[in-house]
């Protein structure tokens, strides 16, 4: 109990304000890998070390020895094998309200909804990537730049199967297509099922490398799909398309309703 009194007395502010802030971080790094490859590949290096220190205490000098030269360099492992992780980790802590897009309107939503439903019924094949806070710019740049308002007709023209964009993303910026026949990055995601084609590869594959949001519409059966931070929800409807994606964009109306309050 004396050792303790000690400890308190000796306790500055700072080091409780340090204390909160790791806790901090380490729970959102937790929140941020949480589901996905990366907590398998901690468990995986975890096991190493483990494995490390048991053959230290029985002296296997050869594995102790491996072990320890693979170790020794720690830091620059984490750093190649949670490059995709750290990469997302660190646009997401420079992201504020003040950085939010602006490509959030209802009537965007409902007229992609409303396309995905014309896809779905006739069966054409459609990949359509909303950007919410990390730019798609560098995969803007890779299809045909457009500049149009988010109409169902439009979007029904450009994925009809006699056109030459029906190939590639659509990119929705700002309330507007900034582009079509864009190509994106496949997921590597060995979790991911065999039986997905490129369209839902896709999908996932920019998800998981950005915050965007992607609807997929199936040529094959015209089940619609929805992608989020690399995890894809499959054969859904029109009403629940829609509760996903007020929901996935509601909290930047409110952070843009609050900024003006805060300075009216």
């Amino acid at each position: 109990m004396e050792a303790l009194n000690r400890y308190l007395s000796t306790l500055r502010w700072q080091d409780i304000l340090d204390i909160i802030v790791v806790s901090y971080i380490i729970y959102r790094i937790i929140l941020l890998v949480k589901g996905t490859r990366a907590v398998q590949m901690a468990s995986g290096l975890a096991v190493l070390v483990l494995i490390y220190f048991v053959a230290r205490e029985l002296e296997l000098l050869t594995l102790h020895w491996l072990l320890g030269t693979i170790l020794s360099s720690l830091f620059i492992l984490i750093i190649i094998i949670f490059q995709d992780d750290i990469r997302r980790v660190l646009m997401q802590m420079g992201q504020t309200p003040f950085t939010k897009t602006k490509a959030k309107t209802f009537q965007a939503i409902e007229e992609i909804a409303k396309a995905a439903a014309i896809f779905s019924e006739d069966k054409i094949g459609a990949l359509v990537i909303i950007e919410r806070e990390v730019g798609l710019g560098d995969y803007v740049a890779t299809g045909i730049k457009l500049d149009a308002e988010v109409t169902r007709y439009l979007l029904a023209t450009i994925f009809y199967k006699g056109t030459s964009l029906h190939d590639g993303a659509v990119i929705i910026q700002n309330g507007k297509i900034s582009s079509a026949a864009s190509m994106l990055p496949l997921t590597t995601n060995p979790d991911v099922s065999r039986r997905l084609g490129t369209r839902h590869r896709a999908a996932i594959g920019i998800t998981e490398q950005t915050d965007a949001v992607a609807i997929i519409v199936s040529e094959e059966t015209g089940n619609i799909s929805v992608a989020i931070g690399g995890k894809i929800t499959r054969e859904i409807d029109i009403n629940t398309l829609r509760r996903i994606l007020y929901n996935a964009f509601s909290y930047n109306e409110k952070d843009k309703n609050w900024w003006k309050r805060r300075f009216s």
